[in-house]
């Protein structure tokens, strides 16, 4: 059902809210804090030691150089640092 392009993307938009209610739940049976961030930060395109957001950006490219602060970055690491950031923001500040 997922190759059908009619019904692909409420497929796939169900399994990812699925997946993000199961979270949820176990986050609460552990004890522990669920926060969602922002759909649309750019936690991949903007430097985590900086902020500064590079508009465009391929996505094949796996490591870039901030054009800011010129540190390389590898960019699974660098969103990773971001998106820990915005959840803890979300967590000291609220939405």
């Amino acid at each position: 059902m997922i190759k059908n392009p009619k019904l692909a993307k409420p497929i796939a938009d169900a399994s990812w809210g699925e997946f993000t209610r199961q979270l949820e739940y176990k986050a609460k049976w552990a004890g522990r804090v669920y926060i969602e961030i922002d759909r649309f930060l750019p936690s991949s395109k903007r430097c985590h030691c900086c902020g500064f957001v590079s508009e465009s950006m391929l996505l094949d490219v796996c490591s870039w150089i901030c054009l800011e602060c010129e540190r390389k970055h590898d960019r699974d690491v660098n969103a990773a640092c971001n998106i820990k950031a915005a959840g803890l923001a979300v967590l000291a500040f609220g939405d």
